[in-house]
């Protein structure tokens, strides 16, 4: 749930910034740093579509695999949590190379844009801790089956004539010689 949270947050600080870069906000409100040095570098569109475009469908499909999470049929799928910590990494990675562009090529700062890197970080943090939490549980799942299964054999006197590996090692040939 607090992934699905921050995922909207995102969505909403990107579409501020694609706003802007469209051109439906005349100024940025920007307390601290040069947002609008960022925004209008070179570095500000990726493959024709601004980056900020890009933020808010990376955010929004991020907040759509958050909220299928929450539902009772994926809620314990660890495939789900693998894809939401592979999508977050992927922000992450892919902000930390938009803060290198910041810092040594176009020599500014974009609040919104570190906003947006600390909101990626903290997404890769919390799918770290959701694929934790359900490859434990999973585990847990497969521990206690396999002890239900152990009790069942031990209680039914399965393997009672056998005395050693040797005479299930004759037996299994015997079985296959039949």
């Amino acid at each position: 749930m607090l992934a699905a949270l921050v995922a909207l947050a995102g969505v909403f600080v990107a579409l501020y910034l694609a706003m802007y870069k469209l051109g439906y906000i005349g100024t940025l409100v920007c307390r601290v740093g040069s947002c609008e040095t960022v925004q209008t570098s070179r570095w500000a569109t990726l493959l024709g579509t601004p980056v900020a475009i890009w933020g808010v469908g990376y955010y929004v499909a991020v907040l759509a695999v958050s909220l299928a999470g929450l539902s009772a049929r994926l809620g314990d799928s660890r495939r789900l949590s693998r894809v939401l910590v592979l999508m977050a990494l992927t922000g992450v990675l892919f902000s930390l190379w938009l803060t290198y562009l910041e810092l040594f090529v176009i020599h500014a700062v974009c609040m919104w844009c570190v906003i947006s890197a600390m909101l990626a970080v903290l997404l890769l943090v919390l799918a770290m801790i959701d694929l934790r939490e359900v490859t434990t549980a999973a585990r847990l799942d497969a521990e206690a089956l396999a002890e239900e299964a152990a009790a069942g054999l031990r209680g039914s006197g399965y393997g009672i004539g056998i005395r050693n590996t040797e005479e299930v090692s004759v037996r299994a040939i015997e079985a296959t010689d039949d």
